[in-house]
This record gives structure tokens, sequence and C-alpha cells, in this order.
């Protein structure tokens, strides 16, 4: 018989403790195998309820929805109740009986009460708060459109609308307003009488924009329409700048002029010469012209004789620094007009020689943020043009200081008070059509486009009892300056012309221009046709169109759509006019012959 085993108190307590950590540890696993169990029990379900009852797709919402407008709201996202009185009181519907009568109660007892309601408490509680809320209407406040408030009570929205009527619109910055009249114009008092003197009623668009610009020296790009009115839109700050200046004497004459307008051709050049005596003359400035064609001793004569303005074309005006016929020491003043033209006829270097030339020490501050100081002369660059070339941008990025684009319509567009009409003839029929065309005006000034010299001594030698000239550049500069003034003053009323008179040449009350030759291109088209339509008054452009102009059929198509002229039946239906040239059309897929 096996003895008892003798512990002691401890050993006992020990052996305790550790049964019960066993017993503990024994339930806490079956615990765990419990819930193991409960789980895949669990996932089985789910197997089997997703296998009857069929998948729930979970689909990630895409980032783009994240953004999207949510139409769905809850009544918390209701701020209306807090603001309006018809929410914070709402009507509470009662249920009538029969044809709007409560039962058991007097009929007419209802509808004595129900009048009650309405006048003396819905209807006088609305009337006093109408009252109390219309202020007195001020008589200066009954007037909204802008044409009718004077310049002090113009808002920004006014300018808004103002510059949309017109279809003025900036790139730049610290723009000031455009004028609406000449007598919110700020120029001085001498210039506004000339103005007045010339015949110029209201300012074009064009001269509403730039105008105030120039006369805060800013540099300026102006994009418009052929026969906008742009000479006038840089002379008049042009001449407000001189009449600042010291006049031209003996002592300063040696220094040269005052201002530089450079244009392309002579006969641009000597345009912009008569507009300039027009406003000039009554100021007591100078202004010499100097272009190619004449003699430069002549010219370097007047140019020693001193003059405040001086309007030359590029070629001719280098061989004068060339030569130091003349130097540009003050001249702080630039105009470059019909930028493109000079571009395109390759007088880019001649164009960087004259700005160098001019003095560099007053350029404007680099910073746009910047004011200006408008006691200090600062150097004044204009560039004008009907299209705006890249090449143009490179040359007003170097040589402009922080300039405002200033377009008053769609650059390379010709302005809508033109009638276009576009006629398809054929070749041999050409003459005819134009005799036919001559006859029914008459007596009216008319420009007869051609393309080369040889077609216009054409027409010349079957002019039969037309009072017609021509120019071209077979003439000598003395002879088609006599051509010009003699069309100008009505001796003749038939200008054929090559595109020499395509740009800048205004002719007062010319109402027709005849292109018996298509341009080359839509540019020189647009040119051509913007002898007319000029100041404000109407015009009508015949373009007698044959198969031989095809390359311009699509850019003619176009232009004719986007002026809302009409477009004849041959025109709209040729291939050339569906098409851009280059493009090549997609072709139709080849036919299975098999």
């Amino acid at each position: 018989m096996d003895k008892p085993v003798f512990r002691t108190k401890s050993q006992r307590q020990y052996l305790d403790n550790r049964s019960l950590d066993v017993g503990v540890r024994k339930k806490a696993r079956l615990d765990e195998e419990e819930e193991k169990l409960q789980v895949e029990r669990e996932k089985e379900l789910e197997l089997i309820r997703k296998q009857y009852m069929g998948f729930e797709k979970k689909t990630k919402k895409k980032a783009s929805e994240k953004f999207r407008f949510c139409f769905d709201w809850d009544k918390s996202d209701d701020t209306s109740t807090d603001t309006n009185s018809l929410y914070q009181n709402p009507h509470v519907a009662c249920l009538l009986f029969g044809r709007g009568s409560w039962a058991g109660i007097d009929i007419h007892e209802q509808k004595k009460k129900k009048n009650h309601h309405w006048s003396e408490k819905v209807l006088e509680k609305n009337r006093t708060t109408r009252t109390a809320n219309t202020p007195e209407i001020d008589i200066h406040e009954q007037k909204h459109h802008w044409s009718e408030k004077v310049l002090e009570d113009m808002t920004p929205r006014d300018w808004r609308i103002f510059k949309e009527d017109f279809n003025i619109s900036y790139k730049g910055s610290r723009i000031p307003n455009p004028i609406r009249n000449w007598n919110e114009s700020n120029l001085s008092r001498e210039l506004l009488k000339v103005v007045d003197r010339a015949g110029y009623k209201t300012p074009t668009p064009i001269q509403m924009a730039s105008i105030p610009l120039g006369l805060q020296q800013r540099d300026v790009i102006g994009v418009a329409e052929t026969g906008s009115g742009k000479t006038a839109a840089f002379l008049l700050p042009l001449l407000n700048y001189i009449t600042r200046l010291p006049p031209m004497t003996q002592d300063n004459r040696e220094e040269g002029p005052y201002a530089v307008v450079m244009a392309p051709t002579r006969e641009l050049a000597h345009q912009i010469e008569h507009e300039t005596v027009k406003f000039a003359r009554y100021l007591g400035v100078k202004v010499v012209s100097i272009v190619g064609g004449k003699s430069i001793d002549e010219q370097s004569f007047k140019i020693r004789q001193g003059c405040e303005v001086m309007i030359a074309t590029p070629g001719r005006l280098i061989d004068c620094l060339e030569r130091q016929y003349v130097v540009l020491n003050q001249c702080n003043y630039v105009v470059l007009d019909e930028a493109d033209r000079m571009i395109d006829m390759g007088f880019e270097p001649q164009i960087v020689r004259v700005l160098d030339a001019m003095p560099s020490t007053n350029f404007k501050p680099g910073n746009e943020d910047e004011e200006l100081d408008e006691k200090k002369i600062y150097r004044t660059t204009y560039m004008f043009s009907a299209t705006m070339p890249p090449a143009v941008e490179r040359l007003a990025r170097k040589y402009l200081r922080n300039p405002v684009v200033v377009t008053t319509s769609t650059a390379g567009k010709a302005t809508h008070l033109i009638s276009q009409r576009v006629m398809f003839v054929k070749e041999s029929r050409k003459m005819a059509k134009l005799q036919e065309l001559l006859d029914q005006l008459r007596d009216q000034a008319v420009i007869v486009f051609v393309n080369t010299r040889k077609t216009a001594d054409f027409i010349s030698d079957h002019k039969a009892n037309y009072h017609l000239t021509t120019l071209h550049g077979g003439k000598s500069e003395d002879q088609r300056g006599s051509v010009l003034e003699d069309f100008r003053n009505k001796r003749y009323n038939v200008l054929v012309a090559t595109d020499l008179a395509g740009r800048g040449i205004d002719v007062p009350d010319l109402a027709h221009v005849i292109n018996y030759d298509m341009a080359p291109d839509i540019e020189t088209y647009t040119h051509r046709i913007g002898r007319t339509g000029r100041a404000g008054k109407k015009g009508i452009a015949t373009t007698l169109l044959t198969l031989q102009d095809s390359h311009v059929f699509y850019d003619l198509k176009q232009m004719l759509i986007q002026s809302k002229s009409p477009v004849p039946p041959e025109l709209s239906r040729h291939e050339a006019s569906k098409y851009k040239p280059g493009s090549v059309p997609d072709r139709p897929p080849r036919r299975n012959n098999m």
C-alpha cells in the first residue's frame, strides 16, 4: 500500500492554481474553435444566399462622379424657411364638404367671413408691405441705357455693354475706358476744333478705343477692319503729343522730327500725308513725306528746313539715315501703319534699323502695374494693321512695352457696311459684264481692280464713253499722284488699278468696287473691297469669278457666309469650295467589283 504524499501548504496552492490555468486555457481554446465554426457557418450561408438571390456588384465611383451635381436633396438643405415668411407661416389645408362649404354652417356667413379676410387682412397687408419696400424713384435712375447717361453715371456694366455694342475688345492691363463722343476724348481745344472742321461727327470704334490709350502714352497694337478709321486713330494722339512739345526752331530742327509714321507704299504714305495735313495746318505743325520715286536731294532739303512729323516708306527712310540727311535724336513717337504689309514686302530689317536709331533711354518701365508719369515723355509705338501675322507679333514683343491690343472686329474681315456680290461668268464674257455694270453706275465713282498691267491697258483700250484712267506699276511716281488726284477731284469716275490701290487709298464717296480679276488671295480681296464702305458709309463690292479662280473658292465662300452675303450656287456646289486648299478630302470607300 502506497504511502500518502505529504505536501506543504504552498505546494498545494501551486497545484490548485496550475489546474485552474489549464481549465481556463482549455475553455478559451474551445471558445476560439466555436467562433471559427460560426464564421465558417456564416460564410457558407452567405454563399448559399448569393447562389439563390444573386450577387450585389459593388462598383467604384469614378473620379468625375465625385464632382457631379446631385439633384437629390434633403429637407435640411432648404434654407428658404429661414427668410421667407411664406414658409414660416404655411397655410393649413381645411377639409370642406360639398361645394367648398362647411356642413351645418350658414353659407352666407361663410362668404362674409371669407370676403372680410381677403379684403381687410390679406390685400391690405400686401399693399402696405409693397408701399413700404418701394423706394422713391429718381428721374436720373430711370435712365438705363448708356446712351442716356452722363459720363459720371456710367457703371462698369454700362461700359461692358458699350464695348459689346461696338465690338471693342482689349488685351492688356490698366486699360482706360473708351470715349463715347469727341467731347469726352480729353483732346486739346484746338484739336477738337480741327476735328469739327474736318467733318468728323462721331468717332469710329477703333478711334473710341485707341485714342484714350494714346493720350496716356501707352503702346498700342490696333487690329481693325479695313476702312475703320485707323489713320485718325493714331494721328489725333500723335498731334496732341506734339502740341505739348516746344515748337520746331533753328536750334532743334537738326535733331530730327518729333514723330515718324511708316507706311509700306508710296500711295499709302501720300494718303496719310493728306490726312495729316488736314489736321496739322490749323496747329502750325509741319509735315514732310519722303518716299521712293522722287529726288532724294529735294526731300533732304525739306528735312533740313525742319518738320515735326515725317511720313516715310522704310526703304527711303533708311537711305536718308545712311546718308545722314536725317537723324531721329528727338523722335519718341513712331507709327507703323499696315505693319503686316510691310513685313510681307520684306521691310522687316529696315523697320528694325529705324527703331534702333530712335532714342532708347526713355522706354517705359517693364512692370505692368507701375504708373506712368504724365509729365515725362516716354517712347510711344503704335502698330496698326488689318491682320496680325506672327512676324508682326514678334516685332511687337521686342520693341513695345506692355502694349494694349485693341481689336474692334475679326482680324482680316471686311466691314459689315460693304455689300458683297459675286457673279460667275465665263472668261470671254467678263468685258461685256464690266460694261454692263459701268452703264448701271453711270457717273458714280468706281475702282476696277485687275491683276496685271496688261489687263488694265486692255480695259483702257475699250473704255468707249467712260471717263476712265489707269493706275499701275508702269507709271512714274508723278503720274500716279496725278491720276489719284484727278480721280479724287472727279475728273475721272472710273479707275482701273492693280493692287497698288488696294491698301490705304481713301477716295471720298466711293460707292462701288469691281474685281474684274479675282484677287490672288483672300487678304488682298479684303483690302480691295475695303476701299468702299469707309467712314460709316455703305458700299458695294462686285466680283467677276471664273473657274480659273478655284484656289480662293473656299476662303471666299467662308467670307460670304460670315458676312451674310449671298453665295452663288455655282460657287456653293463647286468641289473646291468645300475643302480648304492643301487639305485632302476623305475619299469614299472603293467599290468591290468582284
